[in-house]
């Protein structure tokens, strides 16, 4: 079974009420007649795969994948007012839930949350697990310019460590975006940074410790962390403010969170293969977005010089355990 855990949808009702408004999203359309949408420092265009389910699943059946993660992309709802947000993240919700039951062979999803408004944050995640069966949430690696290691989230991993959820940290434009602006540096150089201040913030802060519930997710293969985690090992060992809220090194946290295969040069794959063993790796495409594949994703995993069982692992055993998929 491939599962494609890193991918991205627009449900037709979410772009729908960003054209009635209000939203601080800058929606339009391009010569092709796919909507643009427009948010500070980026923009998407939501192509057909992006926002038609009907098509998306004949791609993935011409593609040879089984089942895709689906997942909000950017801008995310915590752009808009804080009533807006919340109105929104439902809406994401109710539409993604309602996929994930009628074309459940072939999709399952993780929540949006209005993460611009925590306590309202923990409940839809309370809601989307609880009532609509989803098994977590896609986090951006800010919000707003805020750290997703803030104290004003820790009410979101308490109910997320009690829910056992899966979290999964998804980039979005970095504090410091202003030196990014040519040469799409934003999602080449900025995203991955992003992701990697993200998870070590999380782990130097004490709230991987914290909350040992909670299953977490980066994308990217994390952007540099498995390149970069026997320096933050020095670092706990360097200085006290380094070991304040942790208990051993930071790499031992970091090898439990799970890695998508967002990277497709084999080197990479190699590195965060060793670094947080086969079982902690999940395939991911970034379908539909130009820079995505669903065929690199396939091709990149079946060169890798890893035992057969290792690769269906990382190819969707590891996703269907994470996610209670089965695999009918």
């Amino acid at each position: 079974m491939i599962v494609d855990f890193h991918n991205h949808y627009y449900p037709p009702e979410y772009l729908e009420a960003l054209r009635r408004g209000p939203t601080a999203v800058q929606l339009s359309t391009d010569a092709d007649g796919n909507p643009v949408i427009g948010y500070p420092g980026d923009y998407n265009v939501a192509v057909r795969g992006h926002r038609d389910i009907a098509y998306r699943e004949e791609v993935l059946a011409r593609e040879g994948v089984d089942r895709q993660v689906l997942t909000l992309t950017t801008p995310g709802t915590h752009i808009e007012s804080l009533p807006r947000a919340i109105a929104l993240a439902r809406l994401v919700n109710d539409s993604l839930a309602t996929v994930a039951r009628s074309r459940g062979q072939r999709f399952t999803a993780l929540a949006t949350l209005p993460l611009n408004d925590p306590a309202a944050s923990a409940a839809e995640l309370e809601r989307a697990v609880s009532e609509l069966g989803l098994r977590g949430a896609m986090l951006f690696s800010n919000v707003n310019g805020v750290a997703l290691a803030d104290r004003r989230y820790w009410p979101l991993y308490e109910r997320a460590d009690a829910l056992q959820a899966v979290l999964y940290i998804h980039p979005i434009h970095p504090v410091g975006v202003a030196a990014m602006t040519e040469y799409w540096l934003m999602p080449l150089v900025g995203f991955p940074m992003d992701t990697t201040l993200a998870a070590a913030h999380l782990v130097f802060s004490g709230v991987v410790e914290r909350f040992p519930g909670i299953r977490w997710v980066l994308g990217h293969l994390g952007g540099a962390i498995p390149y970069i985690a026997e320096r933050l090992d020095r670092g706990y060992e360097a200085f006290p403010e380094c070991r304040a809220n942790l208990h051993r090194p930071p790499s031992t946290y970091l090898r439990q969170f799970y890695y998508d295969t967002v990277n497709f040069d084999a080197g990479a794959l190699r590195l965060a293969v060793e670094f947080a063993g086969a079982g902690h790796i999940l395939a991911g495409s970034d379908y539909p977005h130009r820079i995505g594949s669903l065929r690199a994703m396939r091709e990149s995993l079946a060169q890798l010089d890893v035992p057969g069982p290792d690769r269906a692992l990382m190819l969707g055993g590891n996703a269907a355990r994470l996610l209670g998929l089965s695999s009918a």
